[in-house]
């Protein structure tokens, strides 16, 4: 088979398009990294989901982290607390068996049991808590001068949060922002590990660069490819991240941005 035939059986069949048998004897290289980057798909499904929900829930439980009120403060505390407090790991493991006794009282809860619901909603509320901290802290740090400011001119409420605030906050919190992300989109291959099965052998990159080193007894060929996989999905997530930095930052005069060199943002 050449390996044009092998992507175009193998390219998508972690979401259920191609053939639907694995490979079973004289794997090649072609078919490897076809897998393992098809499994992708799921890896980046799983951190695009999380992000695009725990940014906006990080936002408010940030907010309610730096609210005087205490039945707003409290509750936050302690959801961030316990989040970031506790391995994800077993949060997969304890998310999947609630969700599993759920099931049997209330059988719409049935599609959290699977990996691309249940997994997807504990990654968002671990996201969102680290995220929160983030942001928190971010808030605790902008400028007094820039609310006095404010204050002096009159804006208050909802125009002082949208014009203020968050585009402080945003530009404060950004770069560990951007790690986070990263962490993230790193900790999407625990689901292999995690309680939530996969279904039809549709697993992420990590259930094929597994397969691969069980049937080849040799994981120095498909774990550096998952490997090179991550390194990718990194690179973009630095470039895109460092874009929409550079636009929060694009007020500030170009000599007051100190820009770290491309090695440095690489290996942070």
């Amino acid at each position: 088979m050449s390996c044009a035939q092998t992507i175009q059986d193998y390219a998508f069949r972690s979401i259920g398009y191609g053939e639907r048998l694995l490979p079973r004897e004289d794997f090649t290289l072609c078919e490897q990294v076809t897998l393992i980057g098809s499994g992708m798909i799921w890896n980046i499904y799983f951190g695009l989901l999380a992000i695009a929900f725990g940014f906006f829930s990080a936002t408010g439980l940030a907010l309610a982290k730096n609210s005087h009120t205490g039945w707003l403060r409290k509750p936050a505390e302690f959801f961030i607390y316990v989040f970031r407090g506790s391995p994800l790991f077993i949060q997969m493991f304890f998310a999947y068996a609630v969700f599993l006794s759920l099931k049997q009282s209330f059988p719409i809860m049935a599609p959290f049991t699977s990996a691309f619901l249940g997994a997807t909603v504990v990654l968002f509320l671990n996201t969102t808590a680290y995220t929160a901290e983030i942001f928190y802290g971010a808030l605790q740090s902008i400028p007094k001068g820039d609310l006095e400011a404010a204050d002096a001119y009159g804006i208050t409420g909802w125009t002082r949060f949208k014009r203020i605030v968050w585009p402080s906050m945003l530009r404060l919190a950004w770069p560990g922002y951007t790690n986070e992300a990263i962490f993230l989109f790193h900790a999407t291959a625990l689901v292999f590990f995690s309680g939530f099965p996969v279904w039809q052998q549709r697993g992420d990159a990590l259930y094929y660069a597994s397969y691969f080193a069980d049937k080849t007894f040799n994981p120095f060929v498909p774990y550096p490819i998952l490997a090179g996989f991550f390194i990718v999905l990194t690179l973009i997530v630095i470039t895109v991240f460092g874009i929409i930095g550079k636009r929060l930052n694009r007020h500030l005069p170009q000599a007051a941005i100190r820009r770290p060199s491309f090695m440095k943002t690489l290996f942070r």
